[in-house]
């Protein structure tokens, strides 16, 4: 009989899993965003926003990863003996509105 055709393979750039049909992905272990193909954050927005609201220092952007933003509103809060405060107070009422990401780029989980 001769050769079997080798199966259909689609193209994949190099350096990049195939993506799971079913079941996990180690590439993804908290899911993909649907509307980017991002894999989720390991980090919640539920808790960067409460830590920016409870605690207006900017500890929320320091857990997100933007440890800079968070610094900031840090010495802001301080040198304004605290009247700066309501910028991470309002900046943590955003990320629990808002679709933030992480300081590598990943969209955040809600929970």
């Amino acid at each position: 009989m001769g050769q079997q055709p080798p199966e259909y393979q689609p193209y994949q750039p190099p350096g990049q899993q195939p993506p799971a049909p079913y079941g996990f992905n180690p590439a993804a272990p908290y899911g993909v965003d649907p509307f980017t193909g991002l894999p989720y954050s390991d980090k919640t927005k539920l808790v960067a926003g409460l830590l920016q609201i409870v605690i207006p220092l900017g500890i929320g952007r320091m857990y997100m990863g933007q440890t800079g933003l968070g610094v900031a509103q840090l010495l802001v809060t301080l040198f304004t003996c605290g009247i700066g405060g309501l910028w991470p107070f309002i900046d943590g009422i955003m990320i629990l509105v808002g679709n933030p990401r992480d300081g590598n780029g990943r969209p955040m989980r809600m929970s």
